[in-house]
């Protein structure tokens, strides 16, 4: 990675991200910058010159092993005293047992290379546990085989005979209540999913028939054949997955007649069934560091917590509610990369995740963005998110994902900004951020907290002695002034809009006086008849009453 003078933020050339090899597909740091295809041809001859040269080596010690017992026997018949004899031959025994402890040593590490099973040969155990140990492997394989007919039963049995998948869950729940379950919550959901994914896989291939068949009894047998693997190391069981995956893909290729894309839908069903399964055991196994890796991964994360939007020169304006959005939703997809178990739907996280990063710096640039705009971004989210088990993740994905998913495609290119962005905050430093080593280290042990351009009084500013508790205190605070100012602020728009209807219910009663007073009411006397007032009305005829006459 690369730096400008004249402009702060990280700037990485396209080049970058691409095989060293010049092959023309995207580049893994933890592949030493080749892609997966160049990674393994490379593996493949440092294997083989390892396996020529340890077997160089034991032919040696062999040679050296028998002229030594040449000579030594050749030497205890010309010596007859029996004290120098037993000398020698003590000499010869100590010299013996170290030649073959190394010699056993190296043959060993030999033969892990042409025999698989040797890899997991049985331990010695006392005779009172064989019987235990036979019936714990005789439970397994009736075990494997009822699964093996209960799958098989799935693809040849109709959809209107099969049992409800009530029942299926049912009767899988029991296996599990029957067994060992140290989580019983953690062991139902994974049991739920498997189950789930067993019967979509099954429901898949029953559209291939035969060749569904066929590769349904070869995904069983490899995931019984890597059950039996679980003291590999990590790259030894991508190994095993990865020629897993090449096999099937020429099989199918093979079949379909080059048609790439009736390839790759099976490879993913393929993938999603597999890692599924073999999730639990090749997760952050044992055997690896990946677990060592996350805390100090996390470790710095939380350390770099005080590096701001504008140190990086990233190009977003959180204060527009669309942009703020879409940050967001990029730590929660981010951060929803750890719930997945099929390494391609981990990658569909850090794809939507990209996305969501693509448009918060369109809305704040009115452009399109470009990828020295992205990685800087993709930097900042991370720091913000802090995701959790992130190294296990990124390794996860790159020893078990189908390879051709990281080499080509969206995918791949947004897998691989992410590796630079996790390369580049370990590699954080002073000049990174235009800082001067001084204040970068002050930064870091908590001593100090940087000020804002903006609000000179957001951060405190102290030559003492202040850890990261008493800044989040400040930080708090600060927050509680701009609330209370708020509130303040919405106490005092109460009561000018009380003091104005008050002015208002004033004036208009001044008003109404104003027009009582200028045009004054008049109370006119009730109207009488029209003869009140006719003092003689008592002569007068009575009225005429309406009169029907019949006709």
């Amino acid at each position: 990675m690369s730096q400008r003078s004249e402009r702060r933020g990280i700037h990485v050339d396209q080049s970058e991200l691409l095989c060293k090899k010049g092959c023309g597909y995207y580049g893994n740091a933890a592949w030493q910058g080749l892609c997966s295809k160049c990674w393994r041809e490379e593996y493949q001859r440092a294997r083989q010159r390892q396996i020529q040269e340890d077997w160089a080596l034991a032919e040696k010690l062999q040679r050296e092993e028998e002229a030594a017992y040449v000579s030594s026997h050749s030497s205890s018949q010309t010596q007859p005293p029996q004290s120098h004899s037993q000398q020698s031959l003590a000499t010869f025994s100590k010299f013996e047992e170290k030649k073959t402890n190394e010699k056993t040593r190296k043959v060993t590490t030999v033969k892990k290379f042409f025999s698989p099973s040797s890899r997991t040969a049985p331990k010695k155990v006392p005779p009172e546990k064989e019987s235990e140990k036979e019936e714990k492997l005789q439970g397994r394989r009736e075990s494997h085989g009822e699964n093996l007919l209960r799958d098989l039963k799935g693809i040849f049995t109709q959809p209107w005979e099969m049992a409800s998948p009530t029942e299926a869950l049912v009767s899988r729940l029991r296996e599990s209540h029957e067994g060992k379950t140290p989580s019983p919550s953690i062991t139902r959901q994974s049991s739920i999913e498997t189950d789930r994914v067993s019967r979509d896989f099954v429901e898949f291939l029953k559209t291939l028939q035969k060749l569904g068949r066929d590769i349904h009894k070869q995904s069983r047998g490899f995931i019984e054949s890597m059950g039996n693997k679980k003291d590999l190391s990590a790259e030894e069981l991508s190994e095993c997955v990865q020629d897993f995956y090449q096999g099937m893909s020429d099989r199918l290729m093979n079949h379909f007649k080059g048609s790439s894309e009736k390839v790759d839908r099976v490879m993913d069903q393929v993938e999603k069934y597999i890692m599924t399964r073999l999730y639990k055991s090749v997760f952050c196994p044992e055997t690896s560091d990946d677990e060592k890796k996350d805390l100090a991964t996390q470790h710095r994360i939380r350390a770099l917590h005080w590096v701001t939007i504008q140190m990086l020169c990233v190009p977003v304006d959180e204060e527009i509610p669309e942009v703020s959005d879409s940050v967001v939703k990029a730590i929660t997809d981010i951060i929803e990369m750890d719930s997945k178990r099929v390494p391609r739907d981990k990658l569909a996280c850090i794809t939507s995740c990209s996305k969501h990063i693509f448009n918060a710096i369109r809305i704040t640039k009115n452009e399109p963005a470009s990828a020295d705009d992205f990685l800087p971004t993709l930097i900042y989210i991370v720091l913000k998110a802090n995701p959790p088990r992130l190294q296990s993740n990124i390794q996860y994905i790159t020893r078990f994902c189908n390879p051709s998913r990281l080499m080509t495609g969206e995918d791949g290119y947004y897998f691989t900004n992410l590796c630079c962005a996790v390369a580049f905050i370990e590699k954080l430093d002073a000049q990174s951020l235009n800082l001067s080593p001084e204040d970068f280290e002050r930064y870091m042990s908590g001593q100090a907290s940087p000020r804002r351009q903006d609000d000179p009084a957001a951060w405190p500013q102290s030559g003492s002695c202040v850890n990261p508790a008493l800044s989040q205190i400040h930080h708090n605070l600060k927050l509680l002034s701009n609330l209370e100012k708020r509130q303040q602020q919405v106490t005092e728009g109460a009561q000018n809009l009380q003091t104005e209807l008050a002015e208002w219910q004033d004036s208009v009663a001044r008003e109404v006086q104003e027009i009582l007073q200028r045009y004054p009411l008049e109370i006119k006397p009730r109207a009488s008849a029209i003869d009140a007032e006719n003092v003689e009305n008592d002569r007068l005829p009575p009225p005429l009453q309406p009169q029907v006459f019949a006709g």
